[in-house]
């Protein structure tokens, strides 16, 4: 399944899904369908609500018996969404689209076979009213990365390249004879020839998706726009169909583009949907890391740089249009980010290009199994609580400079909570005569639940991909199955009950305090523990063969020992999975600065990785955080280096501060931070990137500054002499003492000659 789309005709709702076979796309046409929602029976219904009313064998969750409200059209059950909300009449699942109804009805996620008579149309074929059920297959999806260059934010597209499917092709305005270049390169007379030429080229190779970066809030909605400017039908859709960029329709939210038949997919949106971290997703960042090169023009002003070569040399320009779409196809296919994709809607049965939608994922893979339970759901936000549940349990941390500490990890805690304790939104609705006790006198059934057999499956799933190394395919399960907590504790989840959420967390707590009491109990000291996490000290005088050995040891008998007390307490069989993640050789648990106490979630240490080699590991530090100076990040990774290795260190801090000083590190000392509002919104308290940017005269995007004796000024603008002693006092001071406080040294001890000589 590709796209879908829904509009009301005078006949009906009319259906339109466009999906790719083995045989070429095919669109699936459901005319003259009903929008529903349900209604307690013995509710009365307003004058004027306009559906038909049917008695059904379904209740609410509270047991209450339910009629179907059908609809002609999708606009007049949304007008009685109205009515009913002003008359206080509660109405259930009305608030869910006809055509993710449609499909999840029938259990299609992604893959499916449809059975009906298909017809040809104006180049493209068709089903109608064909029957659906749920298959699995991996499609071969065809591409097209896709890049635009422009002349400045509101002026003409200069040119368009695209790269995949086996083609690849750079149209531009210009003539052949004017501009001789080996590239694949289209001229076009003007911006309309331009536009109309890519819309032929593009309907004419036919891909399933299109890639790009910033590709709906940028190259797809300026094309759309420029489209409309001279009159130009945006036909990019199958089927000679016009697409829209939706634009968003509150602060924060993003465009989304609708093109019957094709879809879209963002490198950066999908990059974060997938858990990649960058300090930064420019293309230009994210193509060196990954793939070793970058863009072909790397300009501080590449506006005017663009313009320049347009006018003089616009071989050049083709060749960066068209680098760029390579760049993207290399970085999808490095991270495997289409089958990530692929397998992501497989999963949730959200559309193939949208991102997030956690709850909708959430109510596709719920609301069928729990109709077929006979139930209903309320809308979202039909309810409202006073009460809250907790976050994740971090304990208490013991700092200090550690030899030998283990890290013990619960596998997927709150899915395996979710499972083993049964935990689920009919469980607690109806939960029999032997329940299984939660948290804020909660109950859940032993025999009747859909959450539990859902994770389940999924889990089963995961480890035939671990098995299967389908690295893409685990991940998907991995972030479905942990969004479920976050889903079930939103106010944005028509689920969503404290009873529920705390359920899971408050379980969390116990299960991480009494491993904690249990590890101890051996004589095995937890120094920290975080969410679903124990780190356990064992101390000086082991070998890391009897280390590692140890924590395999300490993970398989805590299974055990949570097994029998499962059994014991509950009489419910353990899911509950502990593993032995990390042994740190060395590992640091520093203070909270200017503190003797112990910080949370910021530790480092070094480990033996995969490859038999000393690995330094970060978390929460100086060296791994974006907004500090890459001369804080490289001096801490490597203070910390001699520390944990036993090696001299007094005599490289000592060098640093003088290159410092020298001048010699300069390249170092630029911060980077992205505005995230407008400069006029800061008042008061204005901080150092907006000062720098407001003197840059920069309107968004990332600042990159330093700090002089002037204040903070824009990297490459600043006429002021560096700041030396702010870098000093406020970036290897802090990074270095955070671990020399435990050796009895400190910064200020190391340099003070050197100091007073500044």
């Amino acid at each position: 399944m590709l796209t879908r789309q829904w509009r009301d005709t005078p006949s009906g709702v009319d259906l339109s899904f466009w999906a790719w076979t083995p045989d070429g796309p095919v669109r699936l046409h459901y005319p003259n369908q009903q929008a529903v929602c349900f209604v307690n029976r013995h509710a009365q219904l307003p004058a004027g609500f306009g559906c038909k009313r049917k008695p059904l064998a379904l209740t609410d969750l509270r047991g209450e018996p339910v009629d179907g409200l059908y609809f002609k059209q999708q606009s007049q059950l949304q007008r009685a969404r109205k009515t009913a909300s002003d008359n206080g009449l509660l109405l259930y699942e009305s608030d869910i689209k006809p055509t993710d109804r449609f499909l999840m009805e029938r259990f299609v996620t992604a893959g499916f076979s449809a059975r009906g008579e298909i017809t040809s149309r104006c180049g493209y074929r068709q089903l109608a009213n064909a029957a659906l059920k749920p298959a699995t297959l991996q499609p071969e999806l065809s591409y097209l990365s896709l890049d635009i260059e422009t002349d400045g934010m509101r002026g003409e597209v200069l040119s368009i390249a695209y790269c995949g499917a086996g083609v690849e092709a750079v149209l531009m305005q210009g003539e052949a004879e004017a501009w001789p270049s080996a590239l694949p390169v289209t001229w076009y007379a003007d911006e309309e020839a331009l536009l109309r030429g890519f819309l032929h080229e593009f309907a004419r190779i036919d891909p399933d998706l299109i890639l790009g970066w910033n590709l709906v809030n940028f190259d797809l909605d300026y094309l759309a726009w420029r489209c409309r400017r001279l009159h130009i039908d945006f036909q990019l859709g199958r089927g000679g169909e016009t697409a829209a960029i939706l634009q968003p329709q509150q602060a924060g939210q993003q465009r989304i583009a609708s093109i019957p038949g094709r879809v879209a997919l963002d490198g950066i949106d999908n990059l974060r949907a997938a858990f990649w971290s960058f300090q930064s997703f420019s293309l230009n960042h994210v193509a060196h890391e990954l793939l070793g090169r970058g863009k072909l023009i790397d300009s501080r002003d590449k506006i005017a740089e663009i313009r320049r070569l347009f006018r003089e040399q616009r071989p050049i320009l083709a060749a960066y249009n068209l680098e760029d779409c390579r760049l993207v196809e290399s970085i999808f296919a490095q991270t495997d980010l289409i089958n990530f994709c692929l397998q992501r809607a497989c999963m949730t049965g959200l559309p193939l290009g949208r991102q997030g939608g956690s709850v909708a994922a959430f109510d596709n893979l719920y609301l069928p199994r729990l109709h077929r339970a006979g139930a209903v759901a309320m809308d979202i936000g039909a309810r409202s609580f006073d009460t809250s549940s907790p976050g994740g349990y971090v304990m208490d941390s013991q700092p200090g400079l550690y030899d030998n500490v283990l890290v013990l990890d619960f596998k997927s805690l709150y899915p395996s909570i979710i499972r083993t304790y049964r935990i689920d939104p009919l469980g607690m609705a109806r939960p029999g005569a032997d329940p299984v006790p939660g948290f804020l006198n909660a109950r859940f059934s032993r025999t009747q639940s859909i959450l539990p057999e859902i994770i389940t499956d999924l889990w089963r799933q995961r480890d035939l991909a671990k098995r299967e190394s389908n690295n893409a395919l685990s991940q998907a399960v991995k972030i479905i199955m942990n969004s479920f907590y976050g889903v079930l504790g939103s106010s944005g989840c028509r689920f969503y009950d404290p009873q529920l959420a705390s359920s899971i967390t408050r379980r969390g707590h116990q299960i991480i305090t009494r491993s904690r009491d249990w590890l101890e109990q051996q004589g095995h000291p937890v120094i920290y523990g975080d969410t679903d996490s124990l780190f356990v000290l064992l101390g000086p005088g082991f070998a890391e063969q009897q280390a590692n050995e140890t924590g395999h040891r300490l993970a398989l008998e805590l299974n055990q020992w949570w097994n029998e007390q499962l059994q014991r307490d509950f009489r419910l069989e353990s899911f509950l999975e502990i593993e032995f993640e990390t042994h740190f050789i060395r590992f640091l648990m520093p203070t909270i600065r200017g503190s003797e106490t112990g910080s949370k979630k910021r530790y480092a240490g070094y480990v033996r990785n995969s490859r038999g080699e000393f690995e330094l590991r970060f978390k929460g530090l100086e060296s791994v955080r974006s907004d500090w100076t890459p001369l804080a990040r490289g001096f801490q990774r490597e203070l910390y280096r001699r520390v944990f290795f036993n090696l001299p260190y007094r005599e490289y801090v000592r060098a640093t501060l003088s290159a410092l000083k020298a001048g010699e590190l300069d390249d170092k000392l630029v911060y980077r931070k992205r505005l995230r509002r407008s400069l006029d919104e800061y008042r008061h308290n204005i901080p150092q990137h907006v000062q720098a940017a407001r003197k840059a005269k920069k309107v968004g995007g990332w600042i990159n500054y330093l700090i002089t004796v002037n204040g903070p000024e824009p990297a490459g603008h600043n006429p002021s002499a560096i700041d030396y002693q702010h870098y000093i006092d406020r970036q290897l001071a802090p990074a270095a003492d955070g671990i020399l406080h435990f050796i009895g040294d400190s910064f200020e001890g190391i340099t003070a000659d050197q100091m007073n000589l500044f």
